[in-house]
């Protein structure tokens, strides 16, 4: 990730003859409180996003499946403004992105089916729809390079 204000985190894992067992979180690793999760559970060629807000912080993971996450910088004054960045987030890979507030993030499904898993960390009042923007997926200014050309749409994101 170009951005040094958005972290990536891949647990280790232990495997044995029963399958595997990571820690995709712990607490004491990380100053912000999280304090809503929310999970996502789509099918393939879904784009969700790009959506971000100006106070929230957002732990991300995808428990099954696998979605191209893209990252793109909204704060106005910054060097970085409008420029975005991806990978790949995997049950294989298991990795997980931590995104600050003021940058937008979308995903698109990959797999026939995903669970893209989200922490929040955010001050007073949750920031629902009214408060969050939304960037166009196929904004010329952003150009974000999206693997598919009519991806599924909220009506939000058309």
């Amino acid at each position: 990730m170009i951005f040094p204000e958005v972290k990536i985190y891949q647990p280790d894992s232990f495997e044995d003859f029963r399958g595997e067992l990571y820690t995709l979180f712990k607490q004491e690793e990380h100053e912000l409180v999280f304090n809503h999760d929310k999970v996502s559970i789509s099918r393939k060629n879904v784009l969700r996003g790009l959506h971000g807000d100006s106070k929230s912080w957002k732990y991300i993971s995808c428990l099954a499946g696998e979605v191209l996450l893209v990252v793109v910088d909204n704060r106005p004054g910054s060097k970085n403004y409008l420029i975005w960045d991806s990978i790949i987030l995997s049950s294989k890979n298991r990795k997980s992105v931590l995104i600050p507030p003021m940058f937008a993030n979308g995903h698109l499904v990959l797999s026939d089916e995903a669970t893209f898993f989200y922490k929040w960390a955010y001050p007073g009042a949750y920031p629902d729809v009214h408060d969050q923007f939304t960037l166009k997926w196929n904004d010329p200014r952003i150009g974000v390079y999206w693997p598919i050309l009519n991806p599924l749409l909220s009506k939000r994101d058309k």
